[in-house]
Parts: C-alpha cells; structure tokens; sequence
C-alpha cells in the first residue's frame, strides 16, 4: 500500500518536517533502509541518524526534536515509536489468495506466482501461499504450511507438520494492552537444510528469517523472527530461539536450550541441553547454564557468587600456599 508523509503523520496525530508528499510503500529497517520507504527509530542516538537519501522518512521520539528540526530529514515525532510501529505496520501486510488444489500435485494446494523446480516431493495436505519459491530435489512431506514469500533452496527436506513464514511474536504494550506488530519480512532457507517434524519457524519482522546452507533442524524447534542460523549447525528437540539472534556457523545446540533475544554465538559452538543463553557467547567452546528456578532477585544474587566462585577458590589456595 502507497502512503505519503503527510498521509503517516496525519493517521498517527504526529508532528512532521520534510516533504509532506514523499511517497512510502514499504517499511524498512534501521539496518537495511531502502527507498521510499519509512524507518522507525527507537532507543538509538540521535547522530547515528545519518542517511541523506531524501525518499526515507524517519519516526523518531518527539524528545528528540528539537536536535533533529534543522536536518534536512523526513521525520515523524511520536511519543512512543514502537506503538506507532505496531499501528503502522498493518497498512504493508500483504494479503494472500486462497491457495487451490493444484491439478499437478495431489493433495497439494497452491497461491499464485509459486515457483518450484525440478524433482519436488509433496506429502499430503501441503499448502503453499503466493509468491514461493521452491528450489531443486525439495520434499515436503505431510500437512506442511508454507506462508507467502518463503524462499527455499535445492535439496531440502522438510518433515511433516513443519510451518515456514508464520507470524511471528511480536508486540507493543501501550495503554494497558497489547497491540501486535505486522510481520513484514518472509523465511530464506539455503540449499540443504533438513527440517524435523513440527518445527516452526517465523517469518521476520521487517528483514528476513534466514537459515543457512547445510543445517538441520530436529522436531518441534521454535525458530522465532529475523533469527539467523549459520551454515551447518545442527538444533535438537524442542529448542527455542527468541527473536534477532544470530547463530554462528557450526553450532550444536542441545535438546530443550531457550536462547533469548537479540544473542549472537560465533561459529564453532557446543551448547550442552537444557541450557538458558541470555548474552553473547565470543569465544569457540562448549557452554552449559543450568540453574533451578528461583525469584529473580535471589538468582541473580546467585548466579553472581557462581560467576566469582573459582576465583574465590583459586584466592584461598592462594593463601593456603
């Protein structure tokens, strides 16, 4: 959907500069801003806005305004960016058509401008939305949901129940209720790749959802929104991987481990089952976090002593010698 400046700032009662007939038709990131389109600007510094491509328009803070009034910017002033994010994202959600059973493939029901190549292998009850395309030597086995705009590469496999591109969980608290985000970004997954059994995997906020070449994935894994997975990492059962983490190349990561938002691991890491991962891991290695469950106050003042323990111990052997 095409919006102006003006037609933006109107719709969310907000102050602007610019030109108010700048067209948008998308929403793009902070990261990867693209012409005429709008970007939304939350917690980071003012001189970090430095894009002079006249066709952006930002959302920013209204606290801000005063440093920014004299940049030759498009920008929007709001109270809160993130609840405007949320009101704004569902003018860009595309619909889809109802996908139809495809006179080619049994018990397969197809959208519009799919693409598959050679030797594909379809379960039964596989629904595939519009704009999908399907590489060489893919299976896709029983009752598989695939939302528009998934990209998949050769020689993929993925397992029954599996569903790619779904909305991811993303959402705003503002006056006592939550108000959810559209999911504007799709899934890409490289050639390769082996899906398990009930597996889903969301489709990214703005950028997309990307899983690498050469990795698999075992059953009932959560892969939530713009997660990347690096190239040949393996992820057992019942994994969950919170939003915009980023996975290094040649990880193992153990049946049951929570990973929360925005973690990066670097390549060649080993995480032991059921652990929590709550900050970066740097460094190549094996990793274990297991701890009980306890009021937050009490494990943090626990995990503390833990993180100090062996150079208390290594003071007393110290002292002893």
């Amino acid at each position: 959907m095409m919006k102006t400046l003006f037609d933006i700032a109107n719709f969310l009662k907000a102050d602007f500069v610019g030109r108010q007939d700048t067209i948008v038709n998308s929403i793009s990131s902070f990261n990867n801003p693209k012409p005429n389109s709008i970007v939304f600007i939350f917690n980071l510094k003012v001189e970090k806005i430095h894009f002079n491509d006249s066709s952006i328009v930002f959302v920013v803070p209204r606290s801000i305004k005063e440093n920014l009034i004299q940049n030759s910017l498009n920008l929007i002033f709001v109270e809160n960016p993130r609840f405007a994010f949320a009101k704004v994202s569902h003018f860009f959600l595309k619909k889809y058509s109802k996908p139809i059973l495809s006179k080619q493939y049994q018990n397969v029901f197809f959208g519009k401008n799919i693409s598959i190549g050679e030797n594909p292998n379809f379960g039964v009850n596989v629904v595939i939305e519009d704009n999908v395309s399907i590489g060489n030597n893919v299976t896709i086995r029983h009752n598989v949901i695939i939302h528009q705009g998934t990209r998949i590469g050769n020689n993929v496999i993925i397992d029954s129940g599996v569903c790619i591109g779904s909305e991811g969980f993303g959402n705003v608290y503002h006056d006592n209720q939550w108000h959810h985000i559209s999911h504007l970004g799709s899934v890409v997954i490289e050639d390769n790749v082996m899906i398990g059994a009930n597996t889903t995997i969301d489709r990214g906020t703005l950028d997309d959802t990307t899983i690498l070449n050469g990795v698999i994935v075992d059953n009932q894994v959560h892969i939530a929104h713009n997660v990347k997975i690096g190239e040949n990492s393996a992820i057992a059962a019942k994994v969950g991987i919170a939003g915009s983490t980023v996975i290094g190349k040649r990880n193992m990561i153990g049946g049951m481990v929570g990973i929360v938002d925005h973690v990066t691991t670097c390549d060649d890491v080993i995480i032991s089952a059921t652990s929590t991962v709550n900050k970066d891991i740097n460094e190549p290695g094996t990793y274990t976090g297991i701890m009980p469950i306890s009021e937050h106050i009490t494990w943090k003042r626990i995990a503390l002593w833990i993180t100090k323990l062996d150079k208390i111990v290594k003071f007393i052997n110290f002292k002893k010698s």
